[in-house]
């Protein structure tokens, strides 16, 4: 069993940065492939950002290329999504999702899912 805990969010102002945490516990976990979804009111979850453990294998949407930085530390099992020039566009919950094997981009290919963290960007 997986269990993946969020934290980090909350509400900044447009240009400002945040850092989501996902702290992650269960077995064999350097088998995961761990991604960061956002899901705002309204719209699909869509994948923001994804990693392997060895982190040899990183995935950005276009919508986030350059502002945001997925990373994981193998020591605490937890995995970070730095998000630097928010916008109000960036307004979403964002979850932390595993998946055994590979990358995937839909919600759909991933096994195990956070409860969700708020993020509000405000104009």
């Amino acid at each position: 069993q997986v269990q993946l805990v969020e934290s980090g969010g909350g509400l900044v102002q447009a240009g400002g940065s945040l850092r989501l945490s996902c702290a992650a516990s269960g077995r064999n976990f350097n088998i995961y492939y761990m991604g960061w979804f956002r899901q705002a009111p309204g719209k699909e979850r869509e994948l923001v950002a994804g990693i392997n453990w060895s982190g040899g294998e990183i995935y950005y949407a276009d919508s986030v290329k350059g502002r945001f930085t997925i990373s994981t530390d193998n020591a605490k099992i937890t995995v970070y999504l730095q998000m630097n020039s928010l916008n109000p566009e960036d307004t979403a919950v964002y979850y932390c999702a595993a998946r055994s094997g590979g990358s995937d981009y839909v919600p759909s290919g991933y096994n195990y899912w956070g409860q969700g963290t708020q993020v509000t960007v405000s104009s």
